[in-house]
């Protein structure tokens, strides 16, 4: 089957079967066990929510199939998601090579939690330059972690490259595919062992569900990441993991429908005076633009761009703007924008933030599916606020 058909049919086939009531959609199985004819003998498999439950495993087998892997498995957020990673696949010691772009909590969530707390050993590099990874690799080295297209500085990573030298170290390569989703980029097709996602963000696409996912190839991975998804208990609830599944059924028109808008509006915000630069990895102007073209099938809806009067003027342009609503997150059908500095990334401290190139005056845009004629009106009334 093919994307889109994959995103309506997999994990919420109509059961036929006797006793099957042949739902088109998914029911919503709020039961926290599960009652069995002989006590040896869980019904269908099934005895305790926590353990499994019919809607997360619907969920979880169409995550599994939309990224190209075998397992997929749902959290109740996406740092749950990643601490289950870290906590199954990882030890105290062991070093961890990160791209030095990543979103805040992450980032906090390795510094603060499994370096200073935990015990594991951690080295931020500019992971754009696959030798950069390279030269920060030891032979403790266990995992390394990427995000591609970073956030929010939209920075690229050759996945392909990074994924032959990890292996070449025996060395396991998890990516975080929030931003680009199964529908524009596969990493694990690319060599990645886990591939990792808030599905907060665009696998919902609604803006009304909080979660995470995890997706491998390989058994051993998988048999160590459930053990931990049940030993610890962070799993996504069933209503949760029906909205997720309810989300995904529009992923690929909502992504190329993100993208069209995105593309035209990093377009027109490159020909605005108040706007000292771009970034969108569709643009020929991106550093990165041929990688983003060979890696990704689309280059998504996430736009950031630099104003000429900093964080002065960032202030007034997202305090201005009407239709985009002024919060974080990211990946719903309304169109977002934020200040990473003061917000997303306001846990980054100031000089690290600095160091990887996010200025201040910065301003992430979720592009969202209204109209974009409305989206550019919208941005123009709030640049000219600026000179006024």
């Amino acid at each position: 089957m093919k994307f889109d058909t994959r995103a309506v049919h997999v994990g919420e086939e109509p059961n036929f079967a006797p006793g099957g009531t042949g739902d088109v959609v998914m029911p919503i199985h709020l039961a926290s066990t599960f009652a069995r004819a002989r006590i040896d003998e869980p019904t269908a498999g099934y005895e305790y929510s926590r353990s499994g439950n019919p809607t997360r495993d619907g969920l979880e087998r169409r995550l599994a199939a939309l990224e190209d892997g075998r397992h997929g498995l749902a959290f109740a957020s996406g740092l749950a998601a990643e601490t289950a990673v870290v906590l199954s696949l990882l030890r105290p010691g062991d070093h961890v090579v990160l791209f030095d772009d990543l979103y805040g909590g992450s980032r906090r969530l390795f510094t603060k939690v499994f370096s200073e707390q935990w015990g594991l050993s951690i080295t931020f590099v500019d992971a754009r330059d696959p030798e950069n990874v390279a030269k920060a690799m030891r032979p403790e080295t266990r995992m390394i972690w990427l995000e591609t297209p970073t956030n929010p500085l939209l920075k690229l990573c050759d996945i392909e490259a990074i994924c032959d030298l990890a292996q070449r170290k025996n060395c396991l390569v998890a990516v975080d595919n929030t931003f680009m989703t199964p529908a524009f980029q596969r990493p694990l097709s690319l060599g990645a062992d886990l591939v990792v996602h808030s599905t907060t963000k665009y696998l919902n696409g609604h803006s009304d569900s909080v979660g995470g996912a995890v997706i491998v190839n390989d058994d051993d991975l998988h048999e160590r990441l459930r053990f931990h998804q049940n030993a610890a208990g962070a799993v996504l609830s069933p209503f949760d993991s029906f909205l997720v599944l309810r989300g995904l059924k529009t992923l690929g028109v909502r992504m190329r429908a993100h993208q069209d808008s995105a593309a035209r509006i990093a377009a027109w915000l490159s020909e605005r005076s108040e706007v000292s630069g771009v970034i969108y990895p569709g643009l020929d102007s991106h550093p990165q633009h041929d990688l983003a073209a060979r890696q990704m099938s689309g280059f998504g809806g996430m736009v950031s761009f630099e104003l000429e009067g900093g964080l002065t003027a960032a202030r007034v342009v997202l305090e201005s703007l009407e239709i985009f609503a002024l919060a974080e997150s990211l990946g719903g059908v309304e169109s977002l924008v934020e200040s990473p500095a003061l917000m997303t990334h306001a846990s980054v401290p100031a000089q690290a933030r600095l160091d990887i190139g996010l200025a201040d005056g910065l301003v992430r845009l979720s592009v969202g599916i209204e109209d974009p004629e409305d989206l550019l009106a919208d941005l123009d009334q709030a640049l000219k606020k600026i000179h006024t």
